[in-house]
């Protein structure tokens, strides 16, 4: 089966947006130097602290974020407010440094997952069903190392075929018992999964806001390429899983590796 001309226009925007430059590429066109610099300014056991940090605070938010909204499909997504929020829980960062991470990230998480939802439910999504609460957190992995990485071990079919049982683990878990229970083995091994890619992000973003002199206005603006990043991996997601829905998953697999 062809995809109608429209739908692939459609998915040759998903994929140009899920093969954008990584985090460290946009941080780095933003700031004017190499991401890396900024890794000398953070403490020595820093990468340890990561995930417990990102696996807190995505269980935070998917306690949170999804259910606040609204359940219209298709209607426009607030993209705008979502980044305005985001930016100043970046500020706030920035302004206190590392040590407000804390506090900044599960803040910062929870509204870009909000803002995952909308974009989810603009594309047709129920949001009310647990596989596409689960889809939205899987656009936390998406996304997370290098160009030059990317097709081997982080192409985007790739990453969902990777997350696949945990999700199905966890998706079973929680139409039966509920998020009551966060820390059952299927939801904290699913959380972990998306944590290990989402603590590259953080990590380059913390580096980034490490830097001498970029305070609270540079957290600001690192703040919301951060969500800008996670606004396009959820666009690119959610047009692949619409198309899905019409057309099945092999027909437009084999359409965006054609393209």
């Amino acid at each position: 089966m062809d995809l109608a001309p429209p739908d692939l226009a459609d998915l040759r925007k998903a994929k140009a947006l899920l093969e954008n430059p990584g985090m460290a590429a946009r941080i780095t066109h933003l700031i004017g130097m190499p991401i890396e610099k900024g890794f000398r300014f953070l403490p020595a056991n820093w990468h340890a602290k990561i995930g417990g940090l990102t696996q807190a605070a995505l269980l935070k938010a998917i306690k949170v974020a999804v259910f606040t909204m609204k359940t219209v499909p298709h209607e426009e997504a607030s993209n705008t407010w979502h980044k305005i929020a985001v930016a100043a829980s970046g500020g706030i960062g920035g302004f206190f440094g590392l040590p407000a991470l804390s506090l900044e990230l599960p803040a910062s998480t929870a509204v870009m997952l909000r803002s995952i939802a909308d974009i989810a439910r603009s594309e047709g999504e129920d949001i009310r069903q647990v596989t596409s609460q689960l889809a939205c957190m899987e656009v936390f992995a998406f996304g997370g190392l290098g160009q030059e990485d990317r097709a081997a071990e982080s192409g985007y079919f790739v990453t969902r075929a990777a997350l696949t049982r945990s999700v199905a683990e966890a998706a079973e878990h929680i139409a039966r018992k509920g998020l009551a229970e966060e820390g059952a083995p299927a939801l904290v091994r699913f959380v972990m999964i998306i944590a290990q890619r989402f603590g590259i992000q953080v990590s380059e973003k913390m580096a980034a806001q490490s830097i001498p002199a970029i305070g609270a206005i540079g957290g600001a603006l690192i703040n919301t390429v951060f969500m800008d990043h996670f606004q396009d991996m959820a666009r690119g997601h959610f047009i692949v899983r619409r198309l899905e829905r019409k057309y099945g998953q092999e027909v437009v697999k084999a359409a965006y590796q054609a393209i």
